[in-house]
């Protein structure tokens, strides 16, 4: 097999995977306890921990759009409204902002992962021996 059909068979594990993510965060991000919002907490970390993942691992950006797509592909499925009338994950009017917050963390994870400058190119100054 050659190396570009690897690398797009591993942007599509990469987006599934995503997929899962997003699919797992979108079910539970409005949980709470009392006022603060541990599933939105933690669909962040665990969002934010694939797509670092996902880019530092392989060093290859396109791996962790892939996935940060997959995770915005799910919020998006999810949030809709099915053919009965009723979305799967329904926003409650006393958590409302919390699912408008999630809507934003995909495309937020995605822009500062993906397109964060690649800092491991980046030499340290010669220290000057005199």
């Amino acid at each position: 097999m050659g190396s570009g059909i690897v690398r797009v068979i591993g942007w599509i594990v990469a987006f599934v995977v995503g997929a899962f993510y997003g699919t797992a965060a979108t079910v539970g991000h409005a949980f709470r306890l009392g006022f603060v919002p541990v599933g939105l907490i933690l669909g962040i970390v665990g969002c934010a921990g694939l797509v670092i993942a996902l880019r530092t691992l392989t060093q290859d950006r396109v791996n962790a759009i892939a996935g940060g797509l997959g995770i915005i592909a799910a919020t998006y499925l999810f949030s809709q409204v099915g053919p009965g009338g009723s979305a799967i994950v329904a926003a409650t009017p006393d958590t409302e902002w919390i699912a408008i917050a999630w809507t934003f963390v995909g495309p937020i994870l995605l822009a500062l992962v993906a397109f964060f400058p690649d800092l491991s190119k980046m030499r340290p100054e010669p220290a000057d021996g005199s």
